[in-house]
C-alpha cells in the first residue's frame, strides 16, 4: 500500500511541475505574441516612412531637372508629357 502512495505522490509532483511548466510556457508565448505584433506594427510604419521619402526623392530628382540639372531630365519630361495626358483626360470629362 505504500509503494502505491508513493507512486500516486510521485505522480502528483509531475503532473504539478507540468502543470506549472505549463502556465510558464503560455505566459512566454504571450509574450513573445506582444513582441511580435509590436515588431509587425513598427516594420509597417518604418515601410510607410520609407516610402514617404522615396516620393520626396523622386520629386526632389524632378525639380532639380526643372532646375537646369542635366540629370533625370528624360524623367522630367517623361513625368510632365504624364501630367499633361492627366489634365487633357480631366478636361475631355469635364467637357463631356
Amino acid at each position: 500500500m505504500s509503494s502505491t502512495l508513493k507512486i500516486v505522490d510521485s505522480l502528483e509532483n509531475r503532473v504539478s511541475k507540468l502543470l506549472h511548466k505549463l502556465e510558464v510556457l503560455e505566459q512566454k508565448n504571450q509574450k513573445l505574441h506582444q513582441e511580435l505584433t509590436s515588431a509587425t506594427q513598427n516594420a509597417q510604419r518604418l515601410q510607410q516612412e520609407i516610402s514617404g521619402w522615396e516620393e520626396k526623392y523622386q520629386t526632389l530628382k524632378i525639380a532639380n531637372s526643372m532646375l537646369g540639372s542635366d540629370n533625370n531630365k528624360k524623367e522630367a519630361k517623361l513625368k510632365i508629357n504624364t501630367l499633361i495626358r492627366e489634365i487633357d483626360h480631366c478636361i475631355a470629362q469635364l467637357a463631356e
